[in-house]
């Protein structure tokens, strides 16, 4: 029944799905010229981004970093404080203002202010980095107390930070282009829905696949042994590409990488029917996976077509980006594509 309210509809839907490292602080400058001229040729009508919605982001009563935004929100509460009653009258000034001003970056940091009060944490990272790559090309210690004094980057360290944001996919690729598009704002496309069943699952396989794992007198041992080092040796082949390759991001869009990202969590499936092996677990936390996955393309979909957005780029964890290509694949006029 997910996407039974989408497949009546006749609007298509064209996806660019781009699967990236969510932190590139230990890898090279990347060489990002492929993927920025893909992007440009499929002339999209709008970007999403891995974050929640500000309704979900107040429905959902706990996800992994739900304690880290709330955080962050109480901080900026008190740098300046902004009535629910005020906020959306505020955000709507700021940004005709800031469309007005666009070499203003104080009007962007209150804008980002807002944003993050209203819980659009894209959004708020988005103005955000604009004010931050401008301090970096021109440093400016006026304008970079006043950012400190309203925003408190430092203290925003944890979850879907301020200096997460920094080293990001969305600092290298979306940003950029957003802002050389003309569009003022990332739509958030994430479900954390499943999160807390999701890691129930994970935390009650592991339980069990640590006894599994050192049973040396197991009649599976060398078989699993030798798929663990499979395992172990595709993640080493990852940590090279990570640190010395100016195409990180392009090999992360292969079939190797995403083989290797996917035997991080959910191992290999000849492994599922070795004796002993936590099958029952490991197929639960695969479901909610599943389940995520699926929330972020029927949250695209819905979007796209609520705003009449017939090409959309999707940036997302490359882990994501074999399980939603498929998803999107089966969806009714929806096509996908990659870089």
């Amino acid at each position: 029944m997910l996407f039974a309210s989408l497949n009546g509809m006749a609007q298509k839907v064209e996806v660019l799905l781009i699967g990236t490292a969510h932190n590139y602080a230990k890898s090279p400058k990347q060489d990002l010229e492929t993927i920025n001229d893909r992007i440009r040729r499929f002339k999209p009508q709008a970007f999403f981004g891995e974050f929640l919605s500000k309704e979900d982001e107040r429905l959902l009563a706990d996800y992994w970093c739900k304690q880290d935004n709330l955080k962050r929100l109480a901080t900026l509460k008190r740098s300046r404080y902004i009535g629910p009653g005020a906020l959306t009258q505020t955000l709507d000034d700021l940004k005709q203002s800031v469309a007005k001003n666009p070499s203003n970056y104080r009007l962007k940091a209150d804008l980002a202010h807002a944003f993050y009060l209203n819980q659009d944490v894209a959004n708020g990272h988005y103005q955000f980095w604009q004010v931050f790559d401008h301090l970096n090309k021109n440093p400016d210690p006026e304008l970079e107390q006043y950012v400190t004094a309203l925003l408190s980057p430092e203290l925003d360290t944890s979850g879907r930070s301020m200096k997460r944001l920094k080293t990001s996919e969305y600092a290298l690729i979306a940003f950029p282009l957003l802002l050389e598009m003309g569009m003022p704002e990332l739509l958030p496309m994430d479900c954390q829905e499943y999160d807390l069943n999701w890691t129930a699952a994970a935390t009650a396989f592991h339980a069990k696949f640590e006894v599994f794992k050192k049973d040396t007198t197991a009649t599976s041992f060398g078989s699993l042994q030798k798929m663990l080092e499979k395992r172990d040796n595709g993640f080493a082949l990852y940590a090279r590409n990570e640190k010395s390759s100016p195409t990180f991001t392009q090999w992360l869009n292969t079939d190797e990488a995403s083989a290797i990202l996917a035997s991080g969590d959910f191992f290999f499936r000849e492994m599922y029917d070795l004796k002993g092996f936590p099958k029952d677990e490991m197929l639960a936390q695969l479901h909610w996976w599943q389940k995520r996955n699926e929330g972020m393309c029927f949250n695209v979909v819905e979007q796209a077509r609520a705003t009449k957005a017939k090409r959309v780029v999707v940036i997302v964890g490359a882990n994501h980006r074999a399980f939603m290509s498929a998803i999107f694949a089966k969806m009714k006029d929806v096509s996908v594509s990659g870089i």
